[in-house]
């Protein structure tokens, strides 16, 4: 039972002092995550992330189920879930009370137009961390730890090219572009 609450209090913490969406809850998920030990390694992480965005659904209630799954079983899931949910629904429903009082608040004016360059920032770090943990490795032949690789630098550099060429392409046609990379760099060779 103590696990149940430790996963519901966790989540909740996060959906609570998160701004800026699910991206930017992954450094708090990180934090935690670790701390707590309920994954293994942070590639494990980058792998729960990976399989939240490609399913269904918002990205914080997909992290906070396949951790409390991960964790608890389906229990788990239940506690981490509601966890991190609940703020966002609690907040909803003030602002919804007090809408009329918000819109003009100088003071909430204020906080937000402050709490915007933290989340770029936040999400751009986030992105940088990710990217360089997802293409240094280990291999099985004994190289050092700064052999970077470089088919995963090439796919990310050439995304970004697509991306800004075809004038911001759907996500869905990168990730299947990605995918195709993929097959290709890592499939073949």
């Amino acid at each position: 039972m103590a696990e149940l609450f430790d996963l519901f209090i966790t989540f909740f913490k996060i959906g609570l002092f998160t701004f800026g969406g699910g991206y930017a809850m992954i450094p708090l998920i990180q934090e935690e995550v670790i701390k707590n030990q309920w994954l293994d390694s942070v590639e494990t992480l980058v792998d729960f992330i990976a399989i939240s965005e490609s399913t269904p659904g918002p990205f914080a209630v997909n992290i906070a189920t396949f951790i409390g799954y991960h964790e608890a079983g389906v229990i788990g899931a239940l506690f981490a879930t509601l966890g991190v949910v609940l703020p966002s629904f609690i907040i909803i429903l003030l602002i919804a009370r007090f809408f009329h009082h918000f819109q003009t608040n100088r003071y909430v004016k204020g906080f937000l137009k402050g709490v915007k360059p933290v989340i770029v920032g936040i999400l751009a770090t986030v992105a940088l961390a990710f990217v360089l943990r997802s293409t240094i490795h280990t291999d099985i032949m004994h190289l050092p730890d700064w052999i970077v690789d470089v088919r995963a630098l090439i796919i990310f550099a050439g995304l970004f090219i697509i991306y800004r060429v075809f004038n911001r392409l759907n996500p869905i046609y990168l990730i299947l572009i990605s995918a195709v990379f993929g097959l290709v760099a890592y499939g073949l060779f």
